[in-house]
């Protein structure tokens, strides 16, 4: 698949991410990290635990995956990182999307929405059926966002500070 030319609508291009465009991505971590909102634990251990998590995704894999770059006239606006993954409930392999990330100035302009079907596009060529992700349970904005784009809450981790 031509990833380069998957959308061009309205000047948005979606291109592979190189390995010069991961300092983008790492700059965009604390805009992740933010959004947990998870009182107990410290700003510092989600911020770790959010630049390792994305070390992991971008490192080499035998696993099917794909990061891409939304840019327009060359400014990048955000990205997406998808890969396979086996579904807990059904057993089958399907698309998950462990990180996607839009500039605060960026979003509501459908840079996430184009992302996420071209996360959709990638798994379906793939032979899923499904598409997965994750999201921090207080990041509303977020849940919000991917219930307009039809996912659904399949499971709920929940914790307690003891």
């Amino acid at each position: 698949m031509d990833i380069s030319s998957i959308c061009m609508a309205n000047e948005l291009v979606i291109r592979r991410a190189q390995q010069s465009d991961h300092s983008f991505i790492f700059e965009l971590s604390p805009v992740l990290a933010d959004v947990a909102q998870l009182s107990w634990h410290s700003d510092d251990v989600i911020q770790k635990m959010q630049l390792d998590y994305i070390s992991e995704m971008l490192a080499d894999s035998l696993q099917p995956q794909v990061t891409v770059i939304a840019e327009r006239n060359g400014v990048f606006l955000g990205f997406i990182h998808v890969r396979t993954h086996k579904d807990s409930i059904s057993g089958e392999v399907c698309g998950t999307i462990p990180l996607l990330a839009v500039l605060p100035q960026s979003q509501g302009l459908g840079v996430g929405k184009n992302l996420i079907e071209f996360a959709e596009k990638w798994s379906k060529d793939l032979g899923c059926r499904l598409l997965h992700l994750e999201v921090f349970a207080n990041n509303k904005k977020a849940n919000g966002f991917y219930q307009t784009l039809g996912f659904k809450p399949e499971t709920v981790q929940m914790i307690k500070p003891i």
